[in-house]
């Protein structure tokens, strides 16, 4: 099967957060797996770099860059600037020899250039969103920082696809409140890479007093905040963050000083360590050397780092909600607390660091879940057999 993949951020990993994976790494994964299994797939994406080529060969797919736009990366909302040419370039591309069987957008600037692009032809549109405005302007409130032009655009996308991808069910539930028919969203989770993340291996170096790690990019939002004031419940233990800009830049980091100042006010500050961005490759080390990994943004999608963490054989405390609420079974493989609900969450954390035994068997509970729920191959076999449902039922359009 010919598969288009189109992404307007895919063309190089997120900048200032090596602990982020998003979607570049996603899409270069989906791909990786589709190609493995016979499929002719390309990526599409802006080129961002001048470094970059046109035209690429990685792991058995070939990535396309449109010179649409500055050669530079440019914040989400001037994107949208760059939508109609983006999507005129890929009509273009795909007139000539080659054009896909399927197209599969994503995220919300990648879905509108991929509708554009196929709007007058009968190419099936599969999009997933990895987020949804609505959605995490319900759960950010003033926090939210997205675009005013995004909410309507998604809206409008739901419209243009065949089938939506949701990662979680709480993404399920607000597609169809977007208006999606129910038989129009398909739920096909993230993948984790067991080859990299799992309980065997090297473990990063520390304290002897109990760690809890959490994972993300330092912003409102994020959950940190929460976490440094549940410290004051949780008793003699450290609390490391991983993430936001290099550590030789954490210093002038406005939201790394806030987090700092938060913790010596509550009288945590010698227990909350902040360790600056992480490149991926290394993160299985952080996860192993932590007694339990705390997720607790206000909005997660995909719960990517609540299963990294369980591949590698860590219980989980994380808020029941999004990605981290499918991915944890409560009492099973961690613990689940209600969002925001600070005082559980730190006596959550207390009563899990003080059992040892009930931490060996989530751990194990874990390991066990991703490896049977949550692979990259479970993922790709999930959407090859989506892709090849929509090509089946699409009919040629007729001339108006």
């Amino acid at each position: 099967m010919r598969v288009g993949l189109v992404c307007a951020h895919a063309a190089a990993p997120p900048s200032g957060d090596g602990t982020v994976v998003g979607t570049y790494q996603h899409i270069a994964r989906v791909a990786a797996e589709l190609a493995g299994r016979g499929h002719d797939v390309r990526v599409y994406t802006r080129r961002d770099d001048p470094e970059a080529t046109e035209t690429d060969i990685v792991d058995g797919y070939r990535v396309e860059r449109a010179p649409v736009g500055p050669v530079a990366p440019i914040p989400t909302a001037d994107l949208v600037l760059y939508v109609a040419a983006f999507g005129e370039w890929l009509a273009d591309r795909w007139s000539a020899d080659w054009a896909p069987e399927v197209v599969h957008g994503h995220y919300w600037i990648g879905g509108l250039a991929a509708a554009h692009a196929v709007r007058e032809t009968d190419i099936p549109m599969v999009q997933t969103f990895h987020s949804i405005g609505m959605e995490q302007l319900r759960h950010l409130g003033a926090q939210y920082d997205g675009p005013g032009t995004r909410i309507p655009l998604e809206r409008a996308l739901t419209r243009a696809v065949d089938i939506a991808v949701a990662q979680c069910n709480d993404e399920v539930d607000e597609l169809t409140r977007m208006g999606l028919q129910r038989t129009s969203v398909a739920m096909v989770p993230t993948g984790v890479d067991t080859d990299r993340f799992h309980p065997d291996g090297e473990a990063a170096p520390r304290e002897q007093r109990p760690r809890i790690l959490s994972v993300g990019g330092l912003g409102r939002g994020h959950g940190q905040e929460d976490l440094i004031r549940a410290m004051r419940l949780v008793g003699d233990a450290e609390l490391v963050i991983a993430g936001g800009p290099p550590t030789d830049r954490l210093a002038n980091h406005a939201e790394a000083r806030r987090l700092r100042e938060l913790a010596d006010r509550v009288g945590v500050g010698e227990q909350v360590h902040l360790v600056g961005a992480v490149p991926h490759e290394q993160m299985a080390t952080w996860y192993r050397s932590a007694d339990v990994v705390a997720c607790t943004p206000h909005y997660s999608s995909a719960g990517r780092v609540s299963l990294e963490a369980m591949a590698c054989g860590v219980p989980v405390v994380g808020y029941a909600m999004g990605g981290i609420a499918d991915a944890v079974v409560d009492e099973v493989t961690g613990k689940l607390v209600p969002p925001g609900d600070v005082r559980t969450l730190g006596m959550t954390l207390r009563r899990l660091l003080a059992d040892n035994a009930g931490r060996f068997a989530y751990g194990h509970a874990a390991v066990d879940r991703v490896r049977c729920s949550y692979t990259w191959e479970r993922t790709a076999s999930a959407l090859e057999r989506l892709y090849e449902r929509v090509v089946g039922r699409r009919r040629p359009v007729e001339a108006a």
